[in-house]
């Protein structure tokens, strides 16, 4: 999300479409999904609510297009990885992860936590679509295009280290960013070089 919200201004349908959701993760991330309505993200987005509804649908397709938006690598994230090696590329994938969790950290520590919304069952499918599509851009970025089954395994659950290790340090402040970015881009080299191999 690198979006500038704005009042009343004139934008294109994508523009402002990306602009009703960057207010809505800052108001999901602020609040959690029981305290915010459409008609507040509508407000602070300055624009009327049927064009909430008109982009997203109802408030829970809204709060489910949040937590893909939140736990998704982009692909201009994958895009933007500088060429080189394979401690490179892991060492620039840590580092974007950590710089989103940073920027993002209400927002995005709402959506893992499923903002209130944990058992829901299109918010739990939500999240693990998003878990899976972290998974593939994980592979993608450290160069395996053909993956097998354990192999996306394996990277699920990198997914799962990183997101326990970026809460320990958003919310415990007990890791440092320095040793996270440290552990995890050495848990990916290692997984690459001495286990993917086997999957």
């Amino acid at each position: 999300m690198s979006i500038e919200v704005g009042q009343r201004r004139r934008f294109s349908p994508d523009a402002r479409r990306e602009q009703i959701l960057a207010v809505a993760v800052r108001l999901f991330g602020e609040r959690g999904y029981a305290e915010v309505s459409t008609t507040d993200v509508a407000r602070e987005a300055g624009v009327a609510r049927g064009l909430i509804n008109h982009y997203f649908g109802t408030k829970k397709e809204l709060y489910l297009e949040v937590i893909r938006v939140m736990l998704t690598v982009p692909p201009v994230a994958l895009a933007s990885l500088p060429p080189g090696d394979l401690p490179t590329r892991a060492d620039a994938i840590v580092g974007w992860f950590l710089d989103v969790v940073s920027r993002h950290s209400r927002s995005w520590l709402a959506a893992i936590t499923a903002g209130g919304m944990a058992g829901d069952a299109e918010v739990d499918r939500a999240i693990d679509s998003a878990v899976d599509a972290a998974a593939d851009a994980v592979l993608t970025a450290v160069g395996i295009t053909t993956s097998t089954p354990a192999m996306h395994a394996m990277a699920r659950s990198y997914v799962g280290l990183a997101t326990s290790t970026a809460r320990e340090w958003l919310q415990r402040g007990v890791l440092t960013r320095a040793q996270v970015h440290r552990l995890l881009t050495a848990t990916l080299l290692t997984m690459v070089t001495q286990v993917f191999g086997d999957a």
